[in-house]
């Protein structure tokens, strides 16, 4: 006999394909499995194509395609290819969102993080990669916005967006759930704002802008110096560090080494001078993978109080 014409019954299905069948008589009556017969009692017999499109019904719905898409397939109105391309892209987001949701329970768990918190945790570590990037691109708009502040500056703020990868670590979980509150405290934001303003005015003064590291590396080393050998910035021993350091500053800007100077580098310093904005660059650095930043806050801190006494006499 011809296996073409070869018929089987349900029951005969259920145990070569290993479904139930309860499943298979459901896709007979979906019309997914055609019987290519009836008994004369009204029974359903199928031939053996029947028996390849349930084999390759039961692979599909293993893979998580759902009837409509099976549907589709065996009628031949989606290539199978292109099928498997989109399910696999789809299963590709499905296994990065585990892989976050598995960096947030051991992130609580190390930290012992109230449900509350857990919240937090979930709602911004499952946002995606587009989503992270409006997020802070929203922060800079509001700060930078409608100001002609240094351009370097801000080209690097948005150059500078979050990457979580695609498997991150607890530390990284918890450095963007920490930048994500940051952004979005209010305090913050109108601290950054300020700073802008103050760099928009500064231009609007003829400033032309810049980074300036290598003025920031010089203070990093003086001061340094200073902090090692434990020279209080109020001290008569820190007028050598403060009056080279105004001098560089006097050069770099093309500025008057005076008085005037000083009384403009402390109001700059100060403005600059919020610690968060400081976590800002280490909190981005940490879910980036990129070499965290050394704090300069002791430094600058001791530069800030060394020109206050100064100015202030």
């Amino acid at each position: 006999m011809d296996d073409d014409d070869v018929r089987y019954s349900i029951g005969e299905l259920a145990r070569r394909t290993g479904l139930t069948v309860k499943a298979i008589r459901f896709y007979a009556d979906e019309g997914l499995v055609p019987p290519a017969g009836r008994t004369p009692a009204g029974y359903r017999r199928f031939d053996v194509h029947a028996l390849a499109r349930l084999d390759l019904v039961r692979t599909l719905r293993e893979l998580g395609l759902d009837l409509a898409t099976v549907r589709r397939v065996l009628e031949r109105e989606a290539p199978l290819r292109e099928v498997a391309a989109a399910h696999a892209e789809a299963l590709d987001v499905q296994i990065r969102t585990l892989r976050l949701r598995r960096a947030v329970l051991r992130a609580v768990a190390e930290r012992g993080s109230t449900p509350e918190e857990m919240r937090l945790m979930h709602k911004l570590a499952k946002l995606s990669d587009a989503e992270r990037r409006r997020l802070i691109g929203d922060f800079i708009d509001e700060a930078f916005g409608g100001l002609d502040a240094n351009p370097e500056f801000v080209a690097m703020m948005r150059a500078a967006m979050p990457e979580l990868p695609d498997e991150p670590s607890a530390p990284q979980v918890e450095a963007w759930v920490e930048l994500g509150e940051l952004v979005q405290d209010d305090g913050f934001r109108a601290s950054v704002r300020r700073m802008a303003e103050h760099q928009a005015a500064e231009r609007a003064a003829g400033d032309p802008g810049g980074l300036h590291h290598a003025l920031t590396a010089t203070v990093r080393e003086q001061v340094g110096a200073a902090l090692a050998a434990r020279v209080a910035p109020e001290s008569a021993a820190a007028d050598a560090v403060v009056d080279g350091l105004t001098a560089q500053y006097a050069e770099t800007f093309g500025r008057p080494d005076d008085a005037e100077l000083r009384h403009w580098l402390l109001r700059r310093l100060e403005t600059a001078g919020d610690p968060r904005a400081e976590r800002y660059w280490q909190l981005l650095s940490v879910i980036n993978g990129w070499p965290v930043p050394e704090s300069l806050a002791a430094v600058f801190g001791w530069f800030t109080r060394a020109l206050r006494a100064r100015t202030s006499a």
